[in-house]
């Protein structure tokens, strides 16, 4: 059968066990939209601590707490003197990428001036 301009289509009506499968029971042109959010953890964090030795110069020790943990100098003299009557200090926490990207420098930068200070870092 042709259409013809009196003649109007009408798509076959579905039988209710086909609207609830296909989640129509809104009416039509409804949807339920969700959105997931990922879950995000904090990152692990680690201290970055120097170790006491009897060669390395306390002004040396200032000199790179200054100038790979920012610290001013009132801070690197109070953190050289705990490193040197606790044989330990704590130059700051940071995420593991950071914390092993200071370790490396000050090693790499007490090698370099023929120092034997150590420097470690563990997690928090």
């Amino acid at each position: 059968m042709q259409p013809n301009s009196h003649t109007i289509y009408r798509p076959p009506a579905m039988a209710d066990d086909d609207r609830r499968r296909k989640g129509d029971q809104g009416g039509p042109g409804t949807a339920v939209i969700t959105k997931t959010r990922p879950q995000t953890k904090r990152p692990n964090l680690y201290r970055v601590l120097l170790l006491n030795d009897d060669y390395t110069p306390m002004e040396f020790v200032v000199h790179v707490l200054e100038r790979f943990f920012n610290k001013d100098h009132d801070a690197a003299q109070r953190i050289m003197m705990h490193v040197h009557q606790h044989g330990i200090g704590e130059c700051g926490v940071f995420t593991y990428e950071v914390a092993e990207t200071k370790v490396t420098q000050v090693m790499d930068f007490a090698r370099k001036h023929q120092h034997p200070l150590q420097c470690i870092m563990e997690k928090k």
